[in-house]
This record gives structure tokens, sequence and C-alpha cells, in this order.
């Protein structure tokens, strides 16, 4: 075993004796360069570091300018830093020639840095810890971190040469993981599929596939049993406005379907209205639709009592509730809001209650109704198990791929020399 030293930093504990200690500003160069107009736009990400923006799959929160001529240019080997998230990780070196917003801070590195070993360090939790503390600001959404701070951090190098072994080493270990991530990401997004289709299948068709069918008049739908009804939402649902308590938290309808408190999930992003104009108040078994995100799933029963804003449709009917509900999330699963949408806003769509109680519904009796949910809240309930099974994987992997980078680019594991 080789001889190890104290670093002297609590983020990175003990290191090889023979590796170098140095702040960032001994190997880092500011770079200041205005898009020179013949690059592609980049971007970077918590969980991938620096990318092509086209390959973001549209998942930018923040949109380009349509006017990119102050942004700068990134080259291959640039340090890059999201101004208001390294201190969560948002950072990566490149490995593209491109552009990128001059809200962005981008680094040259001298030649004592690997590249590919640098990226691997600079996204460890042992510097992201040090952007956190090189970041001023409140609250946890955005904090800007400050350049004299950063450039005063530290970092620990070997030799390039034992940069190169590690990060050939890591490379060839992490795309191993990323392999067995993948495939089993694949796997759950095939069980949420089969969940949306059974969903589907059964609230439009049934569950006795020998019924007579008829045309339902429902272009989304098609045949559906001939002794279903077909109502219109107005007259199988009542729109309600509870009075909020003093003591009510606030609710909120998530894109899962979950209707619950806020603070039973996350408290981190929302905006919080300070004069609560309209809100409303939720009980427990209410059906939910969000007025905003109902399209992409935001339907549900509430699980709390609380208060909401107005945005949400707080419904009640005489027919099973989860019928209804299960009914409107194959809608927005087929996307049917989306093209009943008359809005401008990319992947919006107004679910007000004007239009749910305008809205068609294939109504079967009421004891067909409940065998329906039954039947979907059974096997919803195994793929989700399998579904969480598989997350844990996930989880595992994700673990195991983050120690064995932090065990390298520290030193406490040595990279065999062949």
């Amino acid at each position: 075993m080789r001889e190890m030293k104290e670093s002297g930093i609590s983020s990175f504990g003990l290191i090889p004796r023979n590796w170098e200690i140095k702040k960032l500003k001994t190997i880092l160069t500011l770079r200041s360069e205005k898009n020179s107009g013949d690059r592609e736009l980049l971007s970077v990400y918590l969980d991938r570091g620096v990318i092509s923006y086209a390959d973001s799959n549209g998942m930018q929160v923040h949109k380009p300018s349509q006017d990119m001529s102050n942004y700068q240019n990134v080259n291959i080997g640039d340090f890059v830093l999201n101004n208001q998230q390294a201190w969560r990780g948002s950072v990566g070196v490149s490995k593209y020639n491109g552009i990128i917003s001059p809200a962005y801070f981008v680094y040259s590195m001298n030649d004592k840095c690997n590249p590919l070993y640098m990226n691997f360090l600079f996204r460890d939790s042992s510097m992201v810890q040090q952007y956190e503390t090189a970041s001023r600001g409140v609250g946890t959404i955005q904090r800007n971190i400050f350049a004299p701070w950063l450039l005063n951090s530290w970092t620990v190098l070997p030799t390039v040469e034992e940069q190169e072994r590690i990060a050939a080493y890591l490379d060839a270990k992490c795309a191993e993981i990323d392999a067995l991530t993948a495939d089993i990401q694949a796997q759950i997004d095939t069980l949420e599929q089969y969940k949306r289709s059974v969903i589907t299948e059964t609230v439009t068709k049934g569950l006795n596939p020998d019924a007579e069918m008829k045309d339902s008049g429902i272009q989304w739908i098609g045949n559906m049993p001939s002794h279903w009804e077909v109502i219109r939402g107005k007259y199988i649902l009542r729109y309600m406005q509870k009075p909020v308590r003093e003591d009510d938290g606030v609710i909120t309808c998530f894109r899962d379907g979950e209707v619950t408190l806020r603070s039973n999930r996350r408290e981190d992003g929302f905006t919080m209205s300070d004069k609560e104009i309209g809100y409303q108040g939720i009980d427990i078994g209410d059906l939910v639709v969000h007025g905003m995100d109902g399209f992409a799933g935001s339907i549900g029963i509430s699980d709390s009592r609380g208060k909401a804003s107005p945005v949400l449709n707080v419904l009640d009917t005489y027919q099973n509730k989860r019928y209804i509900m299960y009914y409107l999330r194959s809608m927005a699963y087929s996307d049917v809001f989306l093209a009943l949408a008359t809005g401008i806003r990319v992947r919006s769509c107004d679910l007000r209650w004007n239009k749910l109680a305008d809205l068609s519904y294939p109504v079967p009796p009421l004891d067909e109704q409940e065998a329906i949910v039954e039947h979907i809240d059974t096997v919803l309930a195994k793929a989700n198990d399998v579904i969480s099974d598989k997350k844990e994987q996930l989880a595992t992997l994700d673990e195991y791929k983050k120690s064995l980078i932090f065990e390298y680019v520290t030193g406490k594991k040595e990279v065999p020399i062949s």
C-alpha cells in the first residue's frame, strides 16, 4: 500500500504522499472570449456535465437568448460552471468546442491537468462541497459562485501520467455502470408505459373482451361497450370551492398524480404566495385536476386536508371518483389534452372547469366502474412494487459510481500499472 498524507482539506481527507495540493487559481485561467459565431450551443447539466444543447431533449428550463452575440466561446478541455448552480454540482470539463451563456464561468486549465481526469474530479463531491463554500446567497435554489472564493479553493493533483491512468480506468468502469443503469431505466420506462396502457385500455374498453361494442362518438376512444353511456362532464361532475381553515397547509397536485400537502414531498422550488388570493380548501378524498399541468398527469385524489391555489380544480361526483380520475389521466397520457389545447405555451393546456365540464366521458354502470378501478389498482400496485425495486437498484448503482470516482480521484485506491 502506498504512503498517504493528510491533505488538510476535510473533503479530500488522506491523499497519496506524492500528490500535490493546489489552489484553483494556480491551474485555472478565466477565459473571456466572445462568440466567434461558428460554434454549437452548449449547456451544463447537473447529472451530465457539459453537453451539446441539442442533446438536452428540450428539458432545459432556461431557453437560450435569441441574440447570442454576447455568448462566450468554450474550447475542448475548458472548465465550465453554472454560476447559480455550481454549488449543487452543475459543472464540467467540455469535450466540445462551442458557446455558452455569458452568465457561466469558463476557465482554461494548464498543462498539468488531464481534461478527463479533471472532469471526474471537478464533478466529485470533494470539489462540489468547495463550490458551495465559494457561493453566496440565500435560499436553496440559486446561490451565485464568487470567483475570488472559488479560485482560492483547493484541489489535488497526481502526476499527469497517473491522471491519465485514473481517467481511463474510471471511464471504462463508469461506462459499465451507465450501461447497467440504462438497461434498468429502460425496464422502468417499459413498466410505466404498461401502467398507462392498462389504464387507457380499461377505462375505455372495460374488462370483458367479449363485450358487444358500439361507436362512442368520442374521437380518441373509438368503440366502447354498448351498454356504456357517454355523458358530458357538467352532468356528472360538480365544481367545488371550499373555505380555507386557519391551520390549513398548502396542497400541491404533482405530475405523478399524487395530491398531498407540499410538506409531505418537498418545500424547495415553489413560489409561495403572500396574499393567497383565491385559495380554496381541499378535503381528503377530493378529486383534483391541475388547471395548467393536468395535461402531464397532475390529476389525483387528495390524501390530505389543506388549501390550494385556484389553479387546481376541486371536483366531486356521484360516479366512482377513481374511475373518473383514471379516465382523465388516460387523456393526459394519450396527449388528448394537448391536442385540444388552444393556448400558445409549449407543452401546456388550459384545463379550467369550463373545459372539464364540456368534455364527454364514457360512463359504465357503477359496479363496473368499481371493478375497473379495483383491476387498475391491483395491476398498478404490482407494477409499482417492481419499479420501486428497480429504482433501489438505480440508487445503489449511483452511490457505487460516486464512491468509485471519489476513491480514485482522491487516491484512496490506486489503479494498477499494467
